[in-house]
């Protein structure tokens, strides 16, 4: 059984159909889901698993309690640094999905710099990611940091800005590679 990092930006309410499709694959397939427990894609990504009574599906989160867990599947809490902040409580549950994954499926929506850095961390640990990108309309799939840096080169120098503003040590070890 093949895990599948499932994510997306938290701006996303709407699944576009070809990931609603591929997402359906994976559960035919029977494959491991490991997800998030943001609101936006995460959450759209959860109700469309529930609706297929999908039990592999583990619910990874940064609180004591998982913020969206519409499945009530398996909950797997990844605390995060002392005296992390913001978004970077959320760092470490993402970078520990990554680790874990085999594959990555992400719907990005050309600006949230978190989808942006899930899908170098699938790339750093040689994992395939699909990236689908709401903002462009385009489908890509990213192997290594060289797609990655393709990737963002279509967003915008405030993405750019922001995604190298959150780089840990080791991510940014990776790009060089």
């Amino acid at each position: 059984m093949a895990m599948i990092f499932l994510g997306g930006s938290r701006d996303i309410f709407e699944l576009p159909a070809p990931v609603i499709e591929r997402i359906g694959a994976i559960v035919a397939a029977e494959h491991g889901v490991l997800i998030g427990d943001a609101p936006g894609a995460d959450a759209e990504m959860q109700s469309l698993l529930a609706g297929y009574n999908y039990e592999h599906v583990g619910v990874f989160h940064a609180e004591a309690e998982p913020r969206n867990n519409l499945g009530d599947w398996a909950a797997y809490p990844v605390p995060p640094p002392e005296g992390a902040r913001g978004l970077a409580v959320h760092a470490e549950k993402d970078r520990e999905m990554a680790r874990r994954a085999d594959f990555g499926l992400m719907v990005w929506d050309g600006a949230s710099p978190g989808t942006c850095l899930n899908v170098l961390r699938l790339a750093a640990t040689g994992s395939p990611c699909v990236v689908y990108d709401t903002m462009r309309g385009t489908v890509a799939t990213v192997h290594n940091a060289a797609d990655w840096r393709a990737m963002l080169h279509h967003a915008g120098s405030d993405v750019r800005r922001k995604v190298e503003g959150r780089l840990s040590a080791d991510e940014r070890l990776a790009l060089e590679a």
